[in-house]
């Protein structure tokens, strides 16, 4: 297949010209204009780009910048029969392969080109192979079966090879992070670098200067000229971890680079052409921030064409567990244990807790628990105390009471099948009918106390969807 080669020059002989040399080893498009070419970008996979400084009223710069801006873009080689190092310096800072003086040398244009061709091949050949050694683009990082999770990569396979700025929101911990870079691997930017920013670690004074870069001598302490975020990830992604923190003077800034293409940095006033892609991620809530004024509108529009919103983890319950085994592999391996198995009072543990923290806390507690085991299962004490706290029991008044021993080896020795049916009740009524948690306050494993309330079905009836009031021991006046 013939690489695509879109010419762009405003005079016809020299557009003829080159178009009848070039197309027996590619598919020549000659445009004539800026809107032309514009137009070419936009519907047709264009290889390499050879246009020309000055368009009429026009700058083949433009061109270029918009070119780069493209989810593939072209390789551009600059022509002009206005050169000068100043002007060849610049195409450069633009993303310009490489500069042609004119009159051009047919045979020098022709060893360019099928130099660039061949840049061209590699680099389409690398992302190739990338993909096939990573089909999975990392979502197989991201585990869940629950409906909710299954939507989420949907989203991620049908925006990752768009061109389209994604908005991934959540609480702490959700894996925003881990969203984005499935996102840049299974896009055609995964040969270029993914580049993240947390930008509520920055200060405002140090943002600008973070995103956009500095000239030496800039502020108090640029001894040398620094790129930025921005220029580093030229040609890939980067990602801007809660964006919400970003003052509004940067959101300016920020606004304008989505809008333009081109960054300034501090202490310069030449504007650079950077082709990035942008994911913004927040755990707060945007919207009501542009209503307070805190964040700008015309932002927050530019950078939710795409809205990715995960799940906290309590609402996808089902998946604790899958998460959790794999993290026990994983971490198991790691730390030269392999082949570790939680116990079903472990699993049980895990399943109860409301996971405030999400899949960061659920993957610290797994690692607590594969550094605390001491044998090959994983039993409830090898996880932090905080999992395994008890949620407090409801109370009619504010006041708060400490919580009951129910263990049964404190209760009394009289009448003790009427005692360990109360305690067993009061358990149960104090963990609001969770059995795995009021076996904890019992002190025994979850089978030990179905077997017990098994033994009294004058006290605890099959039908345990009742209430637990209506069952209650020490709700009645006899037993």
């Amino acid at each position: 297949m013939k690489p695509v080669l879109l010419i762009v020059d405003d005079e016809k002989a020299t557009r003829n010209t080159l178009a009848m040399a070039l197309e027996d080893d590619y598919e020549v498009y000659p445009a004539a204009n800026a809107a032309g070419a514009r137009a070419i970008l936009e519907s047709e996979p264009v290889d390499i780009l050879l246009t020309d400084l000055r368009l009429g009223g026009e700058s083949g710069m433009d061109i270029i910048d918009y070119a780069r801006a493209q989810a593939r873009p072209p390789l551009c080689i600059m022509m002009t029969a206005y050169g000068s190092p100043d002007t060849a310096a610049e195409a450069k800072r633009h993303g310009a392969y490489y500069f042609l003086t004119k009159p051009l040398n047919l045979d020098e244009v022709e060893l360019l080109l099928k130099q660039a061709a061949h840049t061209r091949s590699l680099e389409t050949a690398n992302r190739e192979l990338s993909t096939q050694l990573n089909p999975t683009g990392g979502l197989d990082r991201m585990l869940g079966n629950s409906p909710q999770m299954q939507g989420i990569f949907n989203s991620i396979r049908k925006v990752a090879p768009t061109t389209a700025t994604v908005l991934v929101q959540g609480e702490t911990g959700t894996g925003k992070e881990l969203v984005a870079r499935a996102i840049h691997n299974l896009s055609d930017r995964s040969s270029g670098k993914f580049v993240a920013v947390n930008c509520a670690a920055l200060s405002p004074q140090l943002m600008e200067s973070e995103l956009f870069g500095h000239e030496k001598g800039a502020f108090t302490g640029a001894a040398a000229r620094r790129i930025g975020r921005f220029e580093e990830a030229d040609g890939g992604t980067l990602f801007l971890d809660e964006i919400g923190e970003i003052d509004i003077p940067t959101q300016v800034k920020l606004l304008r680079v989505l809008a333009e293409h081109t960054i300034e940095r501090v202490g310069s006033n030449k504007s650079i052409a950077v082709n990035v892609r942008i994911i913004a991620a927040t755990n707060r809530s945007l919207e009501d921030m542009v209503a307070q004024g805190t964040f700008r509108q015309d932002l927050y529009q530019r950078i939710n064409v795409i809205s990715i919103t995960l799940p906290p983890l309590r609402s996808r319950q089902g998946d604790v567990v899958l998460m959790a085994n794999a993290f026990l592999k994983e971490l198991g391996e790691a730390n030269r244990k392999p082949g570790l198995q939680f116990t079903r009072p472990a699993l049980d543990a895990l399943a109860a807790y409301d996971w405030p923290g999400n899949v960061r806390q659920l993957r610290t507690a797994v690692e607590h628990a594969v550094v605390m085991c001491s044998g090959t299962q994983v039993v409830p004490g090898d996880f932090p105390q905080a999992i395994l706290q008890v949620p407090p029991a409801p109370q009619a008044s504010t006041e708060s009471s400490p919580v009951p021993d129910f263990r049964l080896d404190n209760t009394p020795c009289f009448n003790l099948r009427l005692v360990e049916q109360d305690t067993i009740c009061r358990a149960l009524e104090h963990a609001a009918g969770n059995r795995t948690v009021a076996a904890r306050l019992l002190g025994i494993d979850r089978r030990t106390l179905q077997r017990k309330m098994s033994q009294y079905p004058e006290a605890f009836p099959q039908d345990l969807n009742q209430k637990i009031s209506t069952y209650s021991p020490c709700s009645r006046s006899k037993h």
